[in-house]
């Protein structure tokens, strides 16, 4: 498959869960985040080196070195999904990727569509969460 029928293609629930076609595009999907998450973190760490350069003002370098705390635990929260990314992507490879890891029963196109790294189907989801909520209130 080409890359422009790929950037193209939009899956179907009316074709077989991931069929070829499909899991070609959830790997692109993931490789293009797990890419534009690495850029934008190259880039960062250029800004950080550059900016620690320029502050005599004790007041500006205070809140650079506020904002570089922040951009530092949006890296980390980033640092994690790379992980989730490249644990999809060896989904990908294994064959198991789309498929709730509670039920064994597919995720929908829609919600990988809008989360690729899910592993659980929605309803499977919304039980952790509710069983989750349930032992916080103890």
């Amino acid at each position: 498959m080409s890359i422009a029928e790929v950037q193209e293609y939009r899956p179907s629930e009316d074709e077989p869960f991931m069929n070829e076609r499909q899991v070609e595009y959830f790997r692109k999907k993931l490789n293009d985040w797990k890419e534009d998450i690495l850029r934008e973190s190259r880039d960062t760490l250029g800004q950080l080196q550059e900016d620690s350069l320029h502050m005599p003002d004790q007041a500006d370098r205070a809140s650079s070195e506020t904002d570089k705390a922040l951009e530092l635990r949006t890296r980390d929260r980033q640092r994690k999904l790379i992980s989730k990314i490249d644990s999809a992507l060896r989904r990908i490879n294994d064959g198991e990727y789309g498929f709730c890891e509670d039920t064994g029963e597919p995720i929908s196109l829609r919600r990988l569509e809008a989360r690729p790294i899910a592993t659980l189907s929605l309803e499977a989801q919304e039980r952790h969460e509710r069983k989750e909520k349930v032992h916080r209130d103890d």
